[in-house]
């Protein structure tokens, strides 16, 4: 027996058995969100990248969510890798349409990845960026520009 936060466990539980499956379907969600979006970020240069950073986000996720418990985590994992990688290899495609560079952008959606994985471990949050980030996706995708104009609005032909 092990003794955790005052109550005594046995050994050998798994985290699901300890907290739940909600928040181990959550965990994996949200750490396949996490992967997606790291995946598209680095990938998301050539359509050929685009289809390899949703194929290797959905499979990060099924194993991290294996890595959590079980096939419910597995699922879960899986789809939001897959589904993350979709929706910001969408955006990430856009920034570099529009001028960004893809190292730049790469820094950017890795710091955005670690903290999409740090905020997995909060309960239900989860669930929370399954339901945000898609929304927020689409809606920064229809308001942004063709092509930022900086100085070259400036410059004479």
């Amino acid at each position: 027996m092990s003794r955790k936060h005052g109550v005594e466990t046995p050994r050998g539980t798994t985290l699901g058995e300890t907290v739940g499956d909600w928040y181990t379907i959550g965990l994996a969600l949200g750490l396949g969100i996490a992967f997606g979006t790291l995946f598209a970020g680095l990938l998301t240069a050539t359509p050929l990248g685009r289809v390899t950073a949703v194929v290797l986000a959905g499979v990060a996720g099924g194993l991290l969510g294996t890595v959590v418990d079980d096939w419910a985590e597995l699922v879960a994992g899986a789809a939001g890798g897959v589904l993350a990688a979709a929706g910001s290899a969408i955006v990430v495609a856009g920034a570099l349409r529009r001028g960004g560079t893809r190292a730049g952008l790469a820094l950017i959606v890795a710091a955005l990845a670690a903290g999409l994985a740090g905020l997995a471990f909060v309960p239900v949050a989860g669930y929370l960026e399954a339901v945000v980030l898609p929304f927020l996706a689409v809606r920064l995708r229809r308001t942004q520009a063709e092509r930022y104009a900086g100085l070259r609005t400036l410059a004479k032909d």
